[in-house]
């Protein structure tokens, strides 16, 4: 009997583990801009300890074992076509192709910053996007990160505690940060930043700079709405959260104002039963949390449902943010429940328990050990500054 063909648009975290969960249920074809996971987790762990980030972030897709059925296109969507149900791709070859489908699952995430984007981008490219962002910041005195969320909390954090002689400024537009958690969460990342000697600078509201500004890592100085005195800074962080949905690709009758796909509760896109959204390009909510919460189980789920004819389940999002704010660090990793309370894992069991057997074994069923090392050691000059590893 031929099996359903699904086509999965986009290998970020939630779309790798989308293709995981359908792969042993259907023909799956995915397409992805990146040569493996390029992971959109841990800013400040990506820019402060990229040799770390790249063990657990960045992830060769033949090492997942779940992927193994599925066909990988390293390729960029090019379009749409509904009626005929073909997805347009370029290869990363120049070629162009299409790939039908059954069902379709769009996970192609949102740019945001630097870090997040969806250029078509070989192993090369990769690695010297990745380091040329550590060395930058590593050489920078004065470092400013503006933006009140989780990412911006992380690289202020990351940074601060690497390079304790670099001057860290922490810029967010309200009374406090995170304001999409819980109280009981900023108060303990406050305390946190302050004892790792950020300097914490409430009620600043930055003056954008022009273009593509924010997409890159700026240098001061930084002026505010607000009407405090400009800041200068030898490297500035942006992470104001000017995401935009990675959806150039699509007919604008899926899209909502903003460019986000438009999603019923069970995650079928509005008026099209047979493609789906999940992750950060799904419009379920303001904070679009199917990037977490299990979205990539609720989806596999209805994909599967909708294509026996069984009936599908609705995803309902949580009212507060949770989770790692600031990732691990030298003393270990604290998580946040829902209502702010915290739990701490000792640094041992970071990646002896969480990473090696909760995450790669349980989260993803199974990854394997990458061929080699895919970054120098800490001596080789091409990771060397005057204060890399003070």
């Amino acid at each position: 009997m031929t099996q359903p063909r699904v086509v999965v648009v986009g290998l970020g975290d939630t779309g790798v583990l989308t293709a995981i969960r359908l792969a042993r249920h259907a023909e799956v074809m995915a397409l992805t801009t990146k040569p493996g996971l390029v992971s959109g987790q841990e800013l400040g762990l990506r820019l402060a300890r990229p040799d770390t980030w790249m063990r657990d972030y960045r992830i060769d897709l033949d090492r997942f074992r779940g992927l193994d059925r599925v066909r990988t296109v390293h390729a960029r969507a090019t379009g749409l076509d509904l009626a005929r149900r073909t997805v347009a791709f370029t290869a990363a070859d120049g070629k162009p192709g299409s790939a039908a489908y059954d069902a379709l699952v769009i996970a192609t995430g949102v740019t945001n910053g630097f870090w997040r984007h969806p250029a078509l981008q070989d192993e090369a490219a990769v690695t010297a996007e990745l380091l040329s962002s550590h060395q930058r910041v590593a050489a920078a005195s004065t470092i400013a990160v503006v933006g009140g969320g989780a990412a911006a909390m992380s690289a202020a954090a990351q940074l601060a505690e690497r390079w304790p002689a670099t001057s860290v400024h922490l810029y967010y537009p309200g009374d406090r940060g995170l304001p999409h958690h819980h109280g009981r969460v900023w108060a303990d990342v406050a305390q946190r930043l302050a004892a790792l000697g950020v300097v914490l600078h409430p009620r600043h509201r930055a003056v954008l700079p022009p273009g593509d500004g924010i997409r890159r890592l700026g240098e001061g100085p930084v002026t505010w709405s607000t009407g405090q005195p400009a800041a200068d800074a030898e490297v500035v962080v942006w992470a104001v959260g000017r995401v935009e949905p990675n959806t150039s690709w699509l007919p604008q009758d899926l899209l909502d104002e903003r460019g986000f796909v438009r999603v019923g509760p069970t995650l079928q896109a509005v008026g099209h039963s047979n493609v789906f959204a999940v992750g950060d390009v799904a419009a379920t909510d303001p904070l679009r949390t199917s990037a977490r919460n299990q979205g990539h189980k609720l989806v596999a789920h209805n994909v599967r449902a909708h294509l026996s004819g069984r009936a599908l389940k609705s995803y309902r999002p949580p009212r507060r943010r949770w989770g790692s704010v600031l990732g691990a660090q030298r003393d270990g990793l604290v998580v946040f429940a829902p209502n702010g309370r915290r739990f701490r894992f000792p640094v041992w069991s970071v990646e002896t328990l969480l990473q090696r057997f909760v995450v790669r074994r349980g989260i993803y069923g199974g990854v394997r050990a990458p061929a080699a090392a895919r970054i120098p050691p800490r001596s080789s000059s091409s990771l060397t500054s005057r204060r890399l590893d003070a």
